[in-house]
């Protein structure tokens, strides 16, 4: 997956379950914000981070009544986000932010500031996020991918090598987000892991896995693709799966599990770090 991967999304919105159950468990992280902090005003910088269908993230914020704010650096990505947000009855700002390191909005402009998996492939890391410490009023959200965990490891040796050519790795490392926050005046007030189901994380779809390893076995590749086998966010979004957060939470026996952090550490597919202005 590289940045422009976004287009396949747009293409085919059958994500997989995968990244379906990184997006119930994100939905159900963000609608805790707001029920704790009174989120009202939300910006997300950039949009392009998770796999599968882009500038989704924030569905669940407006969908719970925030006033949203979308930024990204791509302008035909960015329209195209536009068209999904209308398609769903949904209202947000659709900012563009070629350089993403000067955000045109005042200073603590918004309740909740935040980035999903998104801060290394930007060419300044440290200066967005600064600038979403600038603008935040209150908390600042960032997660990243687990570099620790098999199937990290497993795409980065094996699997798709030239994937990691085009990101910086070292934002993976969360004291080095967490240095930035500090030397702006946010104090850490969680750090933890989430996304974490019983399946590696290989950012990609079971069939292609199974494929690259060689296993191409047809009860296998019938199992993980067809008709059957559908998973999509969108369907839900529109309606047409509103069972689809119950059919994923069958799934969260190891996120909701008592392990020891440092055990799930080892299998969790995102680290996370949530900050709050010192002064707040």
């Amino acid at each position: 997956m590289t940045r422009e991967a976004w287009r396949c999304g747009s293409e085919d919105d059958n994500e997989g379950l995968g990244l379906v159950y990184e997006r119930v468990v994100l939905n159900e992280y963000l609608e805790g914000l707001v029920h704790r902090y009174g989120i009202r005003q939300v910006l997300e910088a950039p949009i392009y981070g998770m796999a599968g269908v882009t500038g989704i993230n924030s569905v669940v914020l407006a969908q719970l009544g925030c006033h949203v704010v979308l930024v990204d650096d791509n302008h035909e990505r960015l329209q195209a986000v536009e068209r999904i947000w209308k398609e769903l009855g949904l209202s947000a700002r659709f900012v563009l932010s070629p350089a993403m390191r000067a955000l045109p909005f005042p200073s603590r402009s918004f309740d909740l500031a935040w980035q999903w998996a998104g801060l290394w492939y930007l060419f300044s890391p440290s200066a967005l996020l600064r600038e979403l410490c600038r603008v935040s009023r209150r908390l600042v959200f960032i997660a990243m991918p687990n570099p620790r965990q098999p199937g990290y490891l497993l795409r980065k040796h094996f699997l798709q090598r030239e994937f990691f050519e085009h990101v910086d790795e070292r934002w993976t490392d969360l004291s080095r987000v967490e240095a930035v926050l500090t030397s702006q005046g946010f104090r850490t007030i969680e750090r933890g892991v989430m996304d974490v189901p019983p399946w590696p994380d290989t950012v990609m779809p079971a069939a292609e896995l199974l494929s690259r390893l060689g296993l191409r076995w047809a009860c296998l590749q019938r199992r993980f693709s067809g008709d059957s086998w559908r998973w999509s966010t969108m369907d839900y979004y529109r309606g047409k799966r509103p069972d689809l957060p119950r059919s994923v939470r069958r799934y969260m026996w190891l996120e909701r599990s008592r392990l020891p952090l440092w055990l799930k550490r080892l299998w969790a597919h995102h680290n996370y770090v949530l900050a709050e202005r010192a002064d707040a």
